[in-house]
C-alpha cells in the first residue's frame, strides 16, 4: 500500500510552466462503449480524489473527461490508473487540456445512461471529510477490500464485530488484478437488498 505525503506548491524556476499546464481534469481513453458509464468511471476514479462531474465526449468514441477536486488528484489517477485493462481495454489516462466540465452535447449512452453526471454532491466521495487525510493510496491490485458489507457474505472478515452487526469489512482476492478492477468498477457503492433495509458496498 502507498501512502502519500502532504502535496506542497512547487518552488522551482519552471513552476509557473507547472501550473500552466496543471489542471484538474483527466481525460480517459480506451472505454469500453457498453460496460463503462459516468458511475463506472466515478466508482474508478473516487479511489484517488474526489470526482466532481463526468462527461463522455460524444466527437470521440470510448473517451470521457472527468473533473476532479484538484490537480493532485489527477496525478494520482494517472500514476495508477494509465494502462490497466478494464472489461478488455486498455485505458488511456492523462491529464486533460480542459480546465472544467461543461455539460454540453449530453447523449444516451449504449447502456442507456445519460452521457453526463454532476458527482460534486454524493457522499461516496471519500476525500471530502476531515477523515479525508486517513486515504490510502494503492494501485490496483487482486486484492479489494471491502466494507459495509451484510454479514452473510462469506469472504475473509477483519477484526470480529458483535454478533448483533449487520454489516462485516474484510477482504476479497480475486484470480488478477483485472478482474478485481472490473469488480471494483461495477460493485463499487452497489445497494444490496437486505431485509428491511438497503446497503451500500465500498470498496
Amino acid at each position: 500500500m502507498i501512502s502519500y505525503p502532504v502535496l506542497l506548491p512547487k518552488t522551482s524556476s519552471s513552476s509557473y510552466l507547472a501550473h500552466a499546464t496543471s489542471s484538474s481534469v483527466a481525460m480517459v481513453s480506451g472505454l469500453h462503449p457498453a460496460k463503462m458509464n459516468c458511475s463506472r468511471i466515478f466508482n474508478l476514479f473516487c479511489l484517488y480524489g474526489n470526482v466532481e462531474k463526468v462527461k463522455f465526449m460524444k466527437s470521440v468514441a470510448g473517451t470521457a473527461l472527468v473533473e476532479m477536486g484538484d490537480e493532485y488528484a489527477v496525478d494520482r489517477a494517472v500514476t495508477h490508473l494509465n494502462s490497466i485493462k478494464v472489461f478488455g481495454k486498455k485505458l488511456s489516462v492523462c491529464v486533460s487540456k480542459q480546465q472544467a466540465v461543461i455539460p454540453s452535447q449530453v447523449f444516451e449512452l449504449p447502456d442507456g445512461c445519460s452521457s453526463y453526471q454532476d458527482f460534486s454532491l454524493t457522499r461516496n466521495n471519500r476525500f471530502s471529510s476531515a477523515q479525508g487525510s486517513r486515504n490510502i493510496i494503492q494501485p490496483p491490485a487482486a486484492l479489494c477490500t471491502e466494507h459495509n458489507v451484510p454479514a452473510f457474505t462469506k469472504f475473509k472478515v477483519f477484526d470480529a464485530k458483535p454478533a448483533s452487526s449487520k454489516t462485516l469489512s474484510g477482504l476479497l482476492e480475486f484470480d488478477s488484478k483485472t478482474e478485481a478492477v472490473e469488480a471494483l468498477t461495477v460493485l463499487n457503492h452497489h445497494q444490496i437488498r437486505i431485509p428491511s433495509k438497503y446497503s451500500a458496498t465500498d470498496a
